[in-house]
C-alpha cells in the first residue's frame, strides 16, 4: 500500500531508533508500526528477538495478519504478549526459583494458574460462609457473583497499579464521603480479600493479581529472569500503550534501553479501558524514555464534516467543563451534512428501533455494504440486541453481534447442553424445569418449535416423580405423538438411549460428556447444531471452561472427581462462574451489519462508513456503573492519597468518559453519524441525557457556512 509521508519517516528511520509515535485513531500510526516490523524483518533481523507489546492480544492481531501475507517471514516465532502473559510465563518458567521467596507454603510443588472461573470459584468458597454465618454485606442487595468479581478486580487493581493488596480497604474509605455504613463493606472486602489471598499462598493458586505480583515484585528485579528477557528480545513495538496499566508502563520504562531499537504507540484520544486499570497518564510518561517525539495529526478515515462534527462536540465539552476554548468554530452546514436524526423523534423506544432498521434498509437499498454499518449502544442487553436482530432480519439484512461481557451461560448452546448434562446425571440433584428441558430440546433438534417442545416435554419429563428419567416417545398419548410428528419423535428417541446407554456405562468427566454428545449426536443432521458453526463454537468454549475449572479443581483439592461435574453446574446456575470469552472477531468477515456495545467497536479499531448510535438521551453513555465494592478512579495510580471523591468527581469524570468515548468514536467513522433517540426510554422516562445536550450545543453554536 502507499505510505504516507509521516508513515515514511517512520518505516526509513535507523535501525538504532527508539521513537514515541502518537497521534489519534485514524491517523495511520499502527499500519507505520506493521511496515516497520516488516523492514525489521527484512533488514535480517531474526523473528524471535522482536516483541510485540500489547494490553490485549487481539490488538496485536493486524501484526501477525500482515505477515501472513509475506510467506517469506516466520511468523510463528514473533512473540505477541501482553503483561499478562508475560507473567504467567516467567512465573512457570522460574516457579522454582521464587515460590519460596513469594510466600507459596509448598514452594516444592507446581503452579496452578487459576483462569477468571475458576478464581470466581475459589472466591466463592471463601466467601460464602462469610455471607451467610458471619452476616458479611449483609446491607447489599446485589448478586453475589457481583460481590465476588468485585473483589478480584480490587486484587487486579492492586496489582496493575502497584499497591498492596492489604491497602485496598483503607484506600476506599478515605475517599468515601457518603453513610458510614460502607465503611463496614471495605472492611468486608479487604476482609476477603486478605483470606482469598492468604488461600492462593497455602495452595499454590495464582490468580492474574498474584501472578502480576510475582512477576513484578520478584522476577523483573531477578537478575536471572532479567537476563533472559534482555537477551532474547532485541527489538520493541508497543502499541496501544494508552490501554495498558501503570505496572506495564514501569516494566517497559526500565527495559527500554536494553533494547536496540524501540517504538511505542500512543493513541491521543483514547484509554477506553480505564476500568480495567489503563493509565493514559502514565503512558504518556513513556515520551521521555524515546530519543524523538513524532505526531500523526492527519485523519485519513474522517470526512471534513465528521471532522467539524467532532470539533464541535469538544468544544460543547469544553465549554460545559468551564474551561477556555482556543478551539477554531466549526461549520453548521458541515456538521449537518453527515448528522441524520429522524425528522420527528419517536415518542417510544420500539418506534427509534424501527426508525433505525428502516434507516439501514435504506442505505443498503442505495449500495451501502451492510459490512460498512455498525449499531452501537453504551449496553447491548438480550432485549435489544433481539430486536435489532429481528427488524433487521425481517428486512432481509444481514447482521452479526458481538458482546464480550455477555457469560457465556446466557448463550442458548450453553443452557441446552447443561440441561442435558443436568437430566443425564440426575444423582447431583441439579434437575431441570420442565421448560427447560423444552427450550434445550427445541435447540437440540432440527425442527422442534417452543410448542411443540412443550407438549413432547410434558410427557416425557416428570421431574417430581421417584425416577425422573426421560420416557420413550411411545409412552406418549397417539394423538399427541401425531402433533408432535414421528420424525421429530425419532430424533428425541435416539437422544434419549444415548442419554441413558451413557449414564449406565460411562463415568468420564462433564467436558468428556459434552464433547462425546456434541459430536455423536447434536452435530449430526437432524439435530440443532448440525450446520450451527456460531452454536458449535460456543460449545468449544463451554467445554474448554469446563476442562480448564477441572484442571484447577481436581489438582489442589480433594474433590471426587466424579462431583466436578456437579461443582461445575452448580456455580454456573448460580451464577459464581462467568465463563466468559472473547469470540474472534474476525469470524464477522461476512458482510453483515454489525450490533454491538460502543466500548466493544472501538477495543476493535476498525472503521466503518455508518455508524448508528441508538437510545443517545440514555445517561448510559458516560455514567459509570454502580459498583459498591470498588472504586476504579480511587483504585488508580493518579489518585491523591486523603482526597475525597465528590460530586464534582463524578460530574468531571462523566463529562471525560463522553468526551473520550464520542471522539474515540467519530475517529473511527468515515461518512455519516445516525442518531437514534426517542421521547421516552425503554423504561418509560424522559430521555433527557448529556449527549442529547452536547449535540444541541455543538449545533447552536457552529457558524453558519464556512468550509
Amino acid at each position: 500500500m502507499q505510505l504516507t509521508s509521516n508513515q515514511e519517516i517512520i518505516v526509513n528511520q535507523p535501525l538504532s531508533s527508539k521513537t514515541f509515535l502518537q497521534g489519534s485513531a485514524g491517523t495511520g500510526k499502527t499500519t507505520a508500526g506493521v511496515h516497520w516490523l516488516r523492514r525489521l524483518l527484512q533488514s535480517g533481523i531474526p523473528a524471535h528477538e522482536i516483541l510485540i507489546f500489547v494490553p490485549q492480544r487481539s490488538l496485536g492481531e493486524p501484526y501477525l495478519e500482515s505477515l501472513h501475507e509475506a510467506p517469506d517471514f516466520a511468523v510463528s516465532l514473533i512473540d505477541v504478549v501482553t503483561l499478562g502473559g508475560l507473567a504467567r510465563r516467567m512465573v512457570d518458567l522460574y516457579w522454582p526459583l521464587i515460590s519460596s521467596q513469594a510466600g507459596f507454603k509448598h514452594p516444592f510443588q507446581p503452579p496452578h494458574f487459576l483462569t477468571l472461573e475458576t478464581a470466581q470459584y475459589y472466591m466463592a468458597h471463601i466467601v460464602r460462609p462469610l455471607i451467610e454465618e458471619h452476616g458479611y454485606f449483609n446491607s447489599l442487595t446485589i448478586n453475589r457473583n457481583r460481590i465476588y468479581s468485585q473483589i478480584l478486580d480490587n486484587l487486579n487493581k492492586a496489582a496493575i497499579v502497584g499497591f498492596s493488596h492489604q491497602q485496598i480497604g483503607e484506600r476506599l474509605k478515605s475517599a468515601w464521603v457518603g453513610e458510614m455504613e460502607q465503611f463496614h463493606i471495605y472492611d468486608d472486602v479487604q476482609s476477603c480479600a486478605n483470606l482469598f489471598r492468604d488461600y492462593c499462598l497455602e495452595s499454590n493458586l495464582l490468580d492474574f493479581s498474584l501472578q502480576v505480583e510475582v512477576f513484578t515484585k520478584h522476577l523483573w528485579q531477578s537478575p536471572l529472569c532479567h537476563e533472559y528477557l534482555t537477551q532474547n528480545y532485541h527489538h520493541l513495538i508497543a502499541d496501544n500503550i494508552e490501554e495498558d496499566t501503570p505496572v506495564s508502563h514501569d516494566i517497559l520504562r526500565e527495559w527500554i534501553p536494553e533494547f536496540d531499537t524501540t517504538l511505542l504507540i500512543f493513541d491521543e484520544d483514547a484509554g477506553y479501558r480505564f476500568f480495567l486499570g489503563a493509565d493514559v497518564g502514565s503512558a504518556r510518561s513513556l515520551r521521555t524514555s524515546c530519543e524523538k517525539v513524532i505526531r500523526f495529526d492527519e485523519n485519513m478515515v474522517n470526512n471534513p464534516g465528521i471532522s467539524h462534527l467532532k470539533l464541535g462536540i469538544n468544544k460543547a465539552i469544553t465549554r460545559l467543563d468551564g474551561e477556555p476554548d482556543h478551539l477554531p468554530e466549526p461549520s453548521k452546514d458541515a456538521i449537518l451534512s453527515v448528522l441524520r436524526t429522524p425528522e420527528d423523534p419517536p415518542k417510544y423506544f420500539p418506534a427509534m428501533i424501527e426508525w433505525v432498521a428502516d434507516q439501514v434498509a435504506n442505505l443498503v437499498d442505495s449500495g451501502t455494504p451492510p459490512g460498512e454499518i455498525v449499531i452501537l449502544a453504551p449496553f447491548m442487553p438480550d432485549v435489544l440486541r433481539f430486536a435489532l436482530s429481528n427488524q433487521l432480519d425481517t428486512r432481509g439484512i444481514p447482521n452479526k453481534s458481538h458482546r464480550p461481557s455477555r457469560p457465556l451461560r446466557d448463550e442458548p448452546a450453553t443452557q441446552t447442553m447443561l440441561t442435558m448434562a443436568a437430566i443425564t446425571f440426575r444423582s447431583w440433584g441439579l434437575l431441570p424445569k420442565r421448560i427447560n428441558l423444552a427450550f434445550a430440546l427445541m435447540k437440540a433438534i432440527d425442527g422442534l418449535d417452543l410448542v411443540r417442545s412443550q407438549l413432547l416435554s410434558a410427557y416425557v419429563y416428570k421431574p417430581d416423580s421417584e425416577d425422573p428419567r426421560l420416557n420413550p416417545f411411545e409412552s406418549i398419548p397417539a394423538s399427541k405423538r401425531e402433533r408432535i410428528t414421528y420424525s421429530v419423535g425419532e430424533r428425541y428417541e435416539n437422544l434419549r438411549e444415548w442419554l441413558n446407554a451413557y449414564e449406565q456405562v460411562e463415568r468420564l468427566p462433564l467436558d468428556f460428556f459434552m464433547n462425546r454428545l456434541f459430536g455423536e449426536v447434536l452435530s449430526q443432521p437432524g439435530y440443532g447444531f448440525h450446520n450451527d458453526l456460531n452454536g458449535g463454537n460456543t460449545i468449544a468454549n463451554l467445554i474448554e471452561s469446563i476442562q480448564k475449572f477441572r484442571w484447577a479443581v481436581d489438582v489442589s483439592d480433594s474433590f471426587d472427581p466424579s462431583s466436578l461435574g456437579k461443582e461445575y453446574l452448580q456455580m454456573v446456575q448460580d451464577g459464581v462462574i462467568a465463563a466468559q470469552y472473547t469470540y474472534d472477531l474476525k469470524e464477522h468477515d461476512q458482510d453483515a451489519v454489525f450490533l454491538a456495545p460502543a466500548y466493544t467497536f472501538l477495543i476493535n479499531n476498525q472503521p466503518v462508513d455508518i455508524q448508528f448510535w441508538l437510545d443517545i438521551g440514555s445517561s448510559s453513555w458516560y455514567q459509570r456503573l454502580e459498583q459498591p465494592l470498588t472504586q476504579p478512579y480511587v483504585l488508580s495510580r493518579g489518585w491523591k492519597e486523603g482526597e475525597l471523591w465528590t460530586a464534582e468527581n463524578e460530574i468531571q469524570a462523566a463529562n471525560q468518559t463522553l468526551q473520550r468515548l464520542s471522539i474515540g468514536l467519530l475517529n473511527r467513522c468515515r461518512k455519516y453519524l445516525y442518531l437514534g433517540m426517542s421521547e421516552l426510554d425503554v423504561r418509560g422516562y424522559e430521555n433527557r441525557g448529556l449527549l442529547v445536550r452536547i449535540f444541541q450545543s455543538a449545533l447552536q453554536n457552529a457558524v453558519k457556512g464556512g468550509k
